[in-house]
């Protein structure tokens, strides 16, 4: 499957943080959705195609896991990536039965993440390495 311009869901309660995603992702090609909660998140994935997905575990409305869920239902294809400060084996777990691609702690690092997201879009829609 060929993406033209893929699609980022960014979802995080911290403003800095996705702005701070957005820049670094948008710079590599990305075009960026950004959400502050799980059900906004949700309202994107209905009306947009979405290519990946970078979620926090802790927010309003819905926890990271719950949107993941929800994402999965939608788009099976699409590959989440849970996001916390809070990160443990207990919840990579739980992201793995969820169907999460990967779950990151935060602070994450910038090699870290791109190198999570390039796996993940390689790993989904075969898209060469950035």
């Amino acid at each position: 499957m060929i993406l033209e311009v893929p699609s980022m869901l960014i979802t995080d309660d911290d403003r800095d943080f996705r702005e701070t995603l957005r820049g670094v992702f948008e710079t590599r090609g990305f075009r960026t959705l950004l959400a502050e909660d799980g059900q906004q998140a949700i309202e994107i994935v209905h009306r947009e195609q979405i290519h990946v997905a970078l979620l926090d575990m802790h927010m309003p409305r819905l926890t990271g896991l719950e949107t993941i869920r929800r994402v999965k239902r939608v788009r099976a294809v699409v590959p989440c990536i849970l996001i916390s400060a809070e990160m443990d084996e207990g919840l990579a777990e739980e992201a793995k039965e969820v169907d999460a691609f990967s779950s990151l702690s935060k602070p994450v690092s910038l090699a870290e993440i791109t190198q999570t997201v390039s796996l993940a879009m390689r790993t989904a829609y075969d898209w060469p390495a950035a």
